[in-house]
């Protein structure tokens, strides 16, 4: 099983990071207003970032990293992947 450390850019603007088995999946459910707290006060969002771990432990350990790091150099992760960022259906 896969696992999907990704980064949501919300209504505001503000980035939200979390991790995953299902990124459509869970995609949904932040635009739907069943995710993170977070993103139900800041939403919709859209994903802007996606990365696929081996497991559980380094999705949570990655998560983490990501969300230790400022505005900026998550902007820097981003742009840096762009080209490789699958089309998911927020609906």
């Amino acid at each position: 099983m896969a696992y999907y450390v990704y980064i949501l850019e919300c209504a505001n603007q503000a980035f939200y990071t979390g991790w995953t088995t299902d990124p459509q999946r869970r995609l949904k459910q932040h635009n739907n207003g069943r995710g993170a707290k977070y993103t139900r006060l800041n939403g919709p969002s859209k994903l802007v970032y996606l990365e696929e771990l081996p497991d559980r432990t380094s999705a949570q350990k990655r998560e983490a990293q990501i969300k230790s790091w400022d505005r900026s150099h998550k902007s820097k992760l981003i742009e840096s992947n762009t080209m490789n960022m699958p089309q998911l259906d927020s609906e």
